[in-house]
């Protein structure tokens, strides 16, 4: 079967490769296979490169390689002087994308953006429970349902949202990916047919390309938006040949097997840069990769064994064997290059004579727990397996035994959420929007407890902080309050931060236009192919 399989997948990217000669194909070796196709019930990097990125656009978007809020769906909107109400004239002209399982026919209008934030918000939709056990992470996670009071329909080109109170960081939280908005006549027919979970499979939105076919963990196949409201794309057809493997990823784009590639080992940048073939894109990372104990289990409910465990382990070894140096080590829950990030907090010194006193103190002895490791390559940790194993090692010298488990990247997200949990679980966050809210909120609030916040830590002083940095336009205040909150994280330590890496983007020399993105997305939108 599973040969099978690779068969097909060969297949597959041989027929989009042989294409090229009657129309232009760009290959994307992409590092994993999407959790799914609506980017609202999901928080990977690889499902949004997959979905949101391609196939859907946002009332507002960020500028290519900016943090830049931009008009999208959206030609302009105006904010109430109390920061409570948002109207948004949208466009006239924005077609959804006619695909062999579907036709519209009509273009977006109000209706379109109120079901695809109502489905997320209310409890009592129909579309709030169409996949079985949706959570509806990011929304729930930053408090949507309790922010936004309503959502109007004004006429058909205007919709205005009300919000609870006023929320700084609101328009940026629009052109995230869990905000796409979805064709509501392409879900009403789903409905009525008694299909809805194919929303989830064969996504429609408004967006530059337009979803073809998905071999699971082997190939995904788009088409360029012939009616694409910013103008058709360059390239004619857009292929992800899914590569798990950095290495097999690195030789598919030597042998001229895929165009662009992600994640690529620390071991090969150098030889990648020094190849005349290829051109290398290299940017500061705005991410954070951190090991999340469960800080309602014991012993792990102790800060103190959390701070001893974090001195156990030697973070700078870590960013010299899986980055060769192109990462920095971690203290702040925040990268260094966000705004509000606090230069004078210390971080734990690796001391593991002094990590073992403090877990004799803590009547902790004996200590098995188990060490979670990503399955795939991400930008803010390349190999994780590797990282454990160095963490294994530093633990098992204070006196504790730690199990390196693993499990499918989809599985892997669904379990490390669950509240009960064993162990501590490796993840990270590359950056969605810019605000520092999207890490000290959407990772470490008490809302985003069994969501995100895999350190199921809810913490009142810190929750109260980093709401009311939300609450306040004023950037001095917000900066302040923001650092208070690194400071309570510090000394709580919900998770051991381990590193801030610089991202690397290799790809042949006639590919142009790609702008590497400060938020870690790879999107395809503008991009050319020399002939």
């Amino acid at each position: 079967m599973k040969f099978a399989t690779r068969l097909l997948a060969a297949t597959a990217l041989t027929m989009a490769l042989g294409s090229a000669a009657s129309a232009k194909t760009l290959v994307y070796c992409s590092e994993g296979s999407p959790e799914g196709f609506d980017p609202a019930l999901y928080t990977a990097g690889t499902t949004f490169d997959a979905a949101s990125r391609t196939v859907y656009n946002r009332l507002v978007e960020f500028k290519h390689g900016s943090t830049e809020i931009e008009p999208g769906l959206a030609e302009s909107w105006e904010v109430s002087e109390d920061g409570t109400e948002y109207t948004f004239k949208l466009r006239s002209d924005a077609q959804f994308q006619t695909t062999d399982f579907f036709t519209p026919t009509r273009p977006l209008n109000a209706d379109d953006v109120i079901f695809s934030f109502e489905r997320q918000l209310k409890s009592d939709n129909p579309w709030n429970q169409y996949v079985t056990g949706a959570s509806w992470e990011y929304a729930n996670g930053m408090g949507f349902p309790d922010l936004i009071e309503s959502i109007e329909k004004v006429d058909d080109l205007t919709v205005k949202f009300t919000l609870t109170r006023p929320e700084a960081p609101f328009l940026a939280d629009l052109a995230m990916d869990f905000a796409s908005i979805m064709s509501k006549e392409y879900a009403d027919k789903l409905e009525a047919d008694g299909n809805m979970a194919t929303l989830n499979q064969q996504p429609l939105g408004t967006g530059p390309f337009q979803f073809v076919a998905y071999q699971p963990d082997a190939v995904i196949r788009y088409g360029a938006h012939p009616d694409y409201w910013a103008g058709k794309q360059p390239i004619d057809d857009l292929v992800f040949a899914i590569t798990t493997d950095a290495s097999v990823r690195a030789q598919k784009l030597l042998a001229g097997e895929c165009h662009i590639m992600p994640y690529p080992n620390a071991a090969d940048v150098e030889s990648m840069q020094a190849n005349e073939s290829l051109t290398v894109l290299e940017q500061e990372g705005l991410n954070v990769a951190y090991l999340a104990y469960n800080t309602t289990q014991a012993p792990f409910d102790k800060v103190e064994v959390r701070k001893a465990l974090n001195k156990a382990v030697n973070k700078q070894a870590i960013v010299d064997a899986v980055f060769q140096g192109a990462a920095t080590v971690a203290k702040n829950p925040i990268p260094p290059t966000m705004w509000s990030y606090d230069d004078t907090i210390e971080d734990d010194t690796y001391d593991p004579e002094a990590a073992k006193k403090m877990l004799e103190e803590a009547g902790v002895t004996d200590l098995s727990m188990k060490l979670w490791a990503m399955p795939v390559s991400r930008p803010y940790m390349l190999n994780a397996r590797r990282a454990a194993e160095l963490m294994q090692a530093d633990l098992q010298k204070v006196g504790v035994t730690s199990e390196i488990v693993s499990y499918e990247w989809g599985e892997y997200l669904d379990k490390s959420k669950a509240k009960d949990r064993d162990g501590a679980v490796m993840l990270g966050w590359t950056g969605d929007n810019g605000d520092p809210d999207n890490f000290l909120d959407t990772l470490l609030g008490c809302d985003a407890v069994g969501g995100n916040n895999r350190a199921q830590w809810c913490s009142e002083e810190f929750d109260s902080l980093v709401s009311k940095a939300k609450e306040t336009s004023d950037q001095a205040e917000r900066v302040e309050l923001y650092k208070q909150a690194q400071k309570v994280f510090k000394e709580e330590a919900p998770w051991m931060t381990i590193d801030h890496s610089t991202v690397f983007m290799p790809m042949q020399k006639p590919v142009q236009n790609f702008v590497q993105d400060p938020l870690g997305y790879h999107r395809f939108d503008g991009v050319d192919i020399a002939e």
